[in-house]
């Protein structure tokens, strides 16, 4: 219910931002295509400088309150976007402060909600559990996407309506999960300070973890095309906000059907060289996408993109997740969730500013290939993502092989 909101709200912003910017301020496509560039950074900016704060409060606080609070802030910005959509004030800057404020509920809620799972499934479970979860995340992104692209074209507040109600059921049905366990007294009563350094240190000297990290990072940062989605249907495959549902929703369809195959076939050998091909895969399909010209040939190449970053995102969270204690997990989730969401929104940024240089088509190019680059070079200064063999945590793998 969340993802079904949250992601179909996020995609009419977008839109109505670049329709707004055409339609009521008179700008180029190119002009437009900068707004998109800083709406991204306008949602990166509070996620940025929230996130250490996010890590921390979801390692001392229950996990479940702490979601379930900043889902009542979404509450508010579909409430708000809907009075605002509803009586026709439209305003660039109103729509950037919804973005922003956007950033910083999602910033907590990333942290809390990742950290539960390893308190409530076993140890052994966890690839199958971050497939399941995957599945219902992506159909969320298919089913909110798609609906909120017809909802808008028919009744432009009502998308946001529907938000508030589905952000509410989402919100009482995590408090309805078991009490966690409460946290380790050392992390209530350390210094809240003190615990951001050790998380960012603990990171930094665990290279395989930092290496899966950055990983994902730098490659979607630069490979990104979603942001530029709204310029591809409004003026290059025109197809308008109809067609730009589904465009937005084939990413998250093509990723499904791979997070369902998972769910019963999860990868169990030789992850880590897996998921620098999956990466490779993304960046391809990025740069087909940026040469097509045909509408449905364009959702195949979406789809495909899909796939191959799930692929990359069910083996990079289950080897964080797996190789990192407890008592870190809030604190490397939120790192994890700031590399994750500075290479969306800081992309979106990139793509924007590119598509104002290059054109949308030329930014996507580019950024697809870069996407290429960066995985050879991540593959060569980070030998211990390729020599990654199994889930099983990184030390476990090299006792066995001493062992051995």
């Amino acid at each position: 219910m969340a993802v079904v909101a949250t992601t179909g709200m996020v995609v009419i912003i977008g839109y109505q931002l670049y329709d707004v910017a055409r339609a009521e301020y008179g700008m180029s496509i190119s002009q437009a295509s900068l707004q998109l560039g800083i709406l991204g950074l306008v949602q990166f900016v509070p996620l940025f400088l929230l996130t250490p704060v996010a890590g921390v409060v979801a390692d001392m606080f229950d996990r479940r309150k702490v979601a379930a609070a900043a889902m009542c802030v979404d509450m508010f910005i579909a409430a708000g976007l809907a009075v605002t959509t509803m009586f026709e004030i439209h305003s660039l800057p109103l729509l950037f402060f919804f973005a922003a404020l956007h950033g910083s509920a999602r910033v907590f809620v990333g942290p809390a909600m990742s950290a539960i799972a390893p308190n409530v499934v076993p140890a052994e479970l966890i690839p199958k559990a971050i497939a399941l979860n995957s599945i219902a995340w992506q159909a969320g992104t298919v089913v909110g996407p798609a609906s909120y692209g017809f909802l808008f074209a028919h009744e432009r507040d009502l998308p946001y309506w529907i938000s508030l109600v589905l952000m509410v059921m989402a919100s009482a049905s995590i408090m309805l999960i078991r009490t966690l366990p409460p946290p380790s007294s050392e992390a209530r009563n350390a210094h809240p300070v003190r615990q951001i350094v050790r998380g960012f240190h603990f990171v930094w000297h665990e290279r395989f973890l930092l290496g899966c990290i950055t990983l994902d990072l730098f490659a979607v940062l630069l490979g990104g095309a979603t942001a530029l989605l709204p310029v591809f249907a409004r003026d290059i495959l025109q197809v308008g906000p109809e067609g730009l549902g589904p465009m937005r929703a084939a990413p998250a369809f093509g990723a499904a059907i791979v997070a369902l195959l998972l769910s019963f076939r999860p990868f169990n050998t030789n992850v880590g060289v897996k998921m620098l091909l999956a990466v490779g895969a993304y960046g391809a399909a990025t740069v087909a996408f940026g040469l097509s010209w045909n509408y449905w040939l364009s959702l195949g190449f979406l789809a495909v993109l899909g796939a191959a970053d799930m692929i990359s995102v069910f083996i990079r969270n289950s080897l964080i997740q797996l190789n990192t204690p407890d008592e870190m997990r809030g604190r490397v989730s939120a790192i994890s969730g700031v590399a994750v969401s500075a290479s969306n929104e800081l992309g979106e940024m990139q793509s924007g500013v590119a598509a104002a240089l290059l054109g949308a088509s030329g930014a996507v190019v580019f950024g697809g290939g870069a996407a290429i680059v960066i995985t050879a070079i991540w593959a060569w200064i980070f030998p211990e993502i390729r020599n990654a063999r199994t889930f099983e945590p990184q030390y476990r793998q090299r006792e066995h092989e001493h062992e051995g």
